[in-house]
């Protein structure tokens, strides 16, 4: 469980909740017991640091979960990253772009999941994104020099946090539909959702729509469990509506985040991100609760 300092997980992705951790583990209601659910993976930052125990983790995007199931079953490890990207980061500074676009196309041909990692962490700003035939399209960052040896040890060093992990936790990662994952849901467990952000531009694996808004809400009424959803809430431009039309019988907790994804300056900025929630939050953080908005 969380003990006050923040672990980065191996993969980037854009709308990473690292900087929000301490708060979602300050709002959350669960022991070692509770069985932590989260339907939307993404890089595994809040699950990594703060999950119980027992964990089951979850996205459509089949890459980050078999990233994931390599590293659990040991196909994938420190010394096995260290080897990767020393070989590859070479490679890349010697020929700059034509190496990352021949791994790029390797990757959409065998989807290997060192490939994955290595196009992650040299693509441009950190995204994770794919075309409609579900091939990786970022282009290159162009840093022919990015996997220098202090990055290399940085990201074996976040590959070492999360062996320990899987060694001392009883973690499963699944390849499905939230749908199918708060299923698995019951009395005792804690959901925690982060869904791409509805109505705002997203880059990921599939889209999404206010008819899986709508779903996802339908899905965490059916569960005996607790839940807690991390949505946007508004930014200087407007306000999120579905907070107050789908979302206006839960708990909320309002905290301003600065987001640094986007190709232009304009794109970048803050925005006050919502947890919402199906029971009180915790008294400490009562000076950002808006109970029944």
């Amino acid at each position: 469980m969380y003990n006050g300092k923040v672990y980065v997980p191996p993969l980037k992705i854009q709308g990473i909740k690292t900087k929000l951790v301490p708060l979602i583990t300050e709002n959350v209601i669960r022991d070692n017991s509770t069985l932590w659910v989260e339907p939307f993976m993404g890089s595994g930052v809040v699950g990594l640091n703060i999950a119980s125990k027992k964990a089951i983790f979850a996205d459509i995007n089949p890459h980050i979960i078999n990233f994931y199931n390599d590293l659990k079953c040991k196909k994938i490890t420190s010394t096995s990253v260290y080897a990767y990207l020393n070989e590859q980061g070479a490679l890349l500074s010697e020929q700059g772009a034509e190496h990352y676009y021949y791994i790029r196309e390797r990757f959409n041909e065998y989807n290997d999941p060192l490939d994955f990692l290595f196009l992650n962490r040299s693509c441009f700003n950190g995204m994770m994104r794919f075309n409609k035939k579900n091939g990786f399209n970022v282009p290159f960052c162009h840093k022919p020099q990015r996997f220098a040896k202090a990055y290399i040890t940085k990201i074996v060093n976040q590959i070492r946090f999360f062996e320990a992990k899987l060694e001392s936790n009883e973690w499963y990662f699944l390849n499905q539909s939230f749908e199918d994952t708060i299923t698995l849901a019951d009395s005792n467990s804690f959901i925690y959702c982060d869904p791409p952000y509805i109505g705002r531009h997203v880059d990921y694996f599939d889209s999404w729509d206010e008819e899986r808004e709508n779903l996802l809400k339908c899905c965490l009424q059916k569960t005996n469990s607790k839940f807690m959803l991390s949505t946007w809430d508004y930014n200087e431009y407007r306000k999120n509506p579905y907070i107050d039309s789908l979302w206006g019988d839960c708990n909320k907790v309002s905290h301003e985040h600065f987001y640094f994804v986007g190709a232009k300056e304009k794109n970048r900025g803050s925005m006050t991100e919502a947890l919402l929630t199906n029971y009180r939050v915790p008294m400490k953080a009562k000076s950002l609760i808006q109970n029944k908005i």
